[in-house]
């Protein structure tokens, strides 16, 4: 019996040895990929890199060009910041600017988030916002695909 107990204690240092074994392995790899990667990160000496990235200024996140909001890529027109309030909170502007859609379906989509989404109560701001949606983004008519292609001149294809 005493055997069968060394044998076992045996295998369980070696199970152990292993174990150690296969994680020095694994660090070695992740420090090898990560030199490779980037040969400065061991680099104790040479002074880190600091990048500061530029906040705009207050003037900058609502400059107009072209008639254009910069920030959002809304058109500048009555009611355009109360669409920027409650709108870009949850989703891009984008979003907003390809759903083009008649007044009714937007305050059905409206009153659809309210009842599913949390959206807050508008207000006085609803009508505002579906106004300044239905003028500068309209439903686009159907059918506005592009004119076929004509006077064509087609070749043979050859063998």
């Amino acid at each position: 019996m005493a055997t069968e107990e060394e044998f076992k204690a045996l295998l369980k240092q070696t199970h152990r040895f292993l174990n150690l074994m296969y994680a020095m392995i694994l660090i070695t790899i992740g420090t090898m990929v990560t030199y490779v990667n980037n040969p400065d990160f061991f680099d104790l000496s040479s002074e880190q890199m600091i990048v500061e990235v530029p906040i705009p200024a207050e003037e900058d996140r609502d400059r107009i060009e072209n008639g254009i909001h910069v920030r959002t890529g809304f058109i500048d027109a009555e009611g355009m910041y109360i669409v920027i309030a409650n709108c870009t909170n949850c989703h891009s502007a984008k979003l907003v600017t390809q759903n083009r859609m008649t007044a009714e379906r937007w305050n059905e989509t409206i009153k659809w988030m309210q009842e599913t989404q949390n959206l807050w109560d508008l207000g006085e701001n609803q009508e505002i916002i579906v106004n300044y949606l239905v003028t500068n983004y309209p439903p686009r008519k159907a059918g506005s695909r592009r004119a076929n292609l004509t006077e064509i001149e087609w070749y043979e294809a050859k063998d």
